[in-house]
């Protein structure tokens, strides 16, 4: 046969599965068997002799595709008498670069399958860079691998093609050549789908998970995603007391739940959970906001065992400037109902006291820890001769005189960094001019966590000041979807069908939404730092618009020059992209 034979039948356009279809029925997944007839047994000693392909779907074939093809090398007298391919016969066949671009575009993105896939796919992949093809990125299914589970050993002793095609009494006998062997593997694949199908396997994650090298604990406890519903949500996993186990999120919670009985799930200690599940919770949501933000508060308050984030928001570091007589700079877990100002929240304690450094740099504050009365006299430390302090201590400034410090401290946390940044940049500029760029980066770390806090602080405090922000999303598929904000929390959410009327669906959502209490003072007194930063994330996206907002809403951040990621840069060059970065987060 000098060219390839394609023979198709009508059929609907071909359907890629896709990771997030890994759900999808078998009976709408296409396969693609290929068989191949070569000249020896490994890519290195041989060639392809004849290619053979045939596409079916749901138990229809939709194509057919076969070829011989010129090995460009003799074939042995053996392999001669066992395919009955001669030399003669592939003389005027065309060589392997000439058939793959057909073959390639007849796969497509599909399923391919092949009895003994390793040796098939071996020829094609090595052909293919051979030639400079591009292995397509497809899933492959091994139907002798797939027989070793489906079949015992009473039935089928070995798991060769001719063995199995006379088991399941197949419609086309294999006779070593491809398109027969190629049709016998769809009969062999499909009377073993029949047989999976009464143990549970109906879909392709199913039969990847099947095949797959998974743990027994996986296997027998697939049943409990079955009931669990295809929305977006939380899903939670409990023990056999009820103990909650681990805690996630998912556009499709079957989907989802379904993947951790997969062999795609390799972390060891959600296999270690998976042991000690019995139960999985669905928590239908509105929209993918609300599910980010339920993730969070069942997290933090359950503190499940194999959640390795969100656990613990409370573990957070503030700075906090004093309201005493001559305020000094502390750092603290919480913030309290005084007069103090308050920048955070730092994740570690070790940014808060680097923050803390960048205060210093700028501002005399005195550093010494014990409260000064009206009375206290007391020798001043090495930093008032150095010029860091005002000594008050000693009776040298007034309080008067260091009021007017804290209050350009206060400043500088709240809302104008300008001093922080400049005292920083002279330093730092100083110091990279003189060479010594470990110092120079030592202070652009300090300017960075200072920065980074001035400016999460800033946006947190903004979002928490409004007492109530609507906001809707609209969808590609004409839904919108509707978040009520209120102090920072998430107060309700839901999403609105498409052809509905939007101004009454929104005023119902904002008519049915929680009225949060306050649990403390401050940015964090109605929700954590981690919701706060989520419901930002999502008023922030390009496609979110504003409905209604009570109160003011609004970033101040004077004194930021455009010229300072340049700047810091200077201080060690090839970290330039993570300064640009941090510069426009503040």
């Amino acid at each position: 046969m000098g060219a390839a034979s394609v023979r198709a039948v009508p059929s609907p356009l071909d359907h890629q599965t896709t990771i997030d279809e890994l759900g999808c029925p078998l009976h709408e997944v296409t396969f693609v068997v290929v068989d191949l007839e070569t000249t020896g047994g490994s890519p290195s000693s041989g060639a392809i002799t004849e290619i053979a392909a045939v596409k079916v779907r749901g138990g229809e074939v939709l194509g057919e595709l076969q070829t011989l093809v010129n090995p460009g090398q003799p074939i042995p007298p053996f392999i001669a008498v066992l395919t009955g391919i001669t030399e003669m016969m592939v003389r005027e066949a065309p060589p392997i670069g000439a058939v793959l671009p057909t073959f390639l575009e007849f796969l497509g993105r599909n399923i391919l399958v092949a009895h003994n896939a390793p040796f098939d796919v071996g020829f094609l992949r090595a052909a293919c860079a051979a030639h400079g093809y591009e292995w397509p990125p497809v899933e492959i299914l091994d139907t002798a691998r797939l027989a070793r589970r489906v079949f015992t050993r009473d039935e089928a002793p070995n798991c060769t093609l001719s063995t199995l095609a006379r088991l399941v009494r197949t419609s086309h006998p294999p006779t070593h050549r491809a398109l027969d062997d190629a049709r016998a593997t769809v009969d062999v694949l499909h009377a073993m789908l029949e047989r999976l199908g009464s143990l549970g396997v109906h879909s392709w994650d199913d039969l990847r998970t099947y095949t797959a090298q998974v743990t027994a604990a996986q296997r027998r406890k697939r049943h409990l995603a079955d009931r669990l519903p295809n929305s977006a949500g939380v899903y939670v996993f409990r023990d056999r007391r009820g103990q909650v186990l681990y805690v996630g999120k998912a556009k499709n919670i079957r989907q989802r739940v379904r993947s951790y009985f997969t062999a795609a799930e390799t972390r060891r200690h959600v296999i270690d959970m998976i042991h000690a599940a019995e139960d999985v919770t669905p928590i239908v949501c509105a929209n993918e906001l609300e599910a980010e933000v339920r993730e969070l508060r069942i997290i933090a308050e359950h503190k499940p065992p194999y959640n390795r984030r969100s656990k613990f928001p409370e573990r957070v570091s503030w700075v906090r400037l004093t309201s005493e007589r001559f305020p000094r700079l502390t750092i603290v877990p919480v913030v309290r109902d005084d007069a103090a100002c308050y920048l955070g929240p730092f994740s570690s304690r070790d940014a808060a006291q680097r923050a803390i450094e960048a205060l210093y740099d700028a501002f005399p504050l005195r550093r010494c820890t014990e409260r000064l009365g009206p009375r206290t006299r007391r020798p001043a430390c090495a930093l008032a001769e150095l010029g860091r302090c005002g000594a008050p201590c000693e009776g040298r400034q007034t309080a008067a005189e260091y009021a007017a410090v804290a209050a350009s401290v206060r400043r500088a946390m709240t809302c104008d960094p300008s001093v922080v940044i400049d005292t920083a940049a002279s330093r730092i500029r100083a110091l990279a001019n003189s060479l010594r760029y470990e110092e120079a980066a030592e202070v652009r770390d300090r300017l960075l966590h200072f920065l980074r806090a001035v400016g999460r602080s800033q946006r947190l405090a903004a979002l928490a000041g409004c007492p109530q922000i609507v906001a809707v999303r609209p969808q590609e598929n004409g839904e919108t979807e509707v978040a009520v904000i209120r102090h920072g929390r998430l107060a309700g959410a839901d999403r609105i069908p498409s052809g509905h009327p939007t101004a009454s669906s929104i005023a119902a959502v904002v008519a049915t939404a929680e009225t949060p209490l306050a649990v403390g003072y401050g940015t964090l007194a109605y929700a954590g730092v981690e919701e706060m930063e989520c419901i930002l994330r999502w008023l922030e996206h390009p496609a979110t618009r504003l409905v209604d907002v009570t109160g003011t809403w609004a970033l101040p951040l004077p004194g930021f020059p455009a010229s300072l990621p340049r700047l810091l840069s200077s201080a060690r060059p090839v970290e330039t992209r993570l300064v640009e970065k941090t510069s426009d987060a503040a």
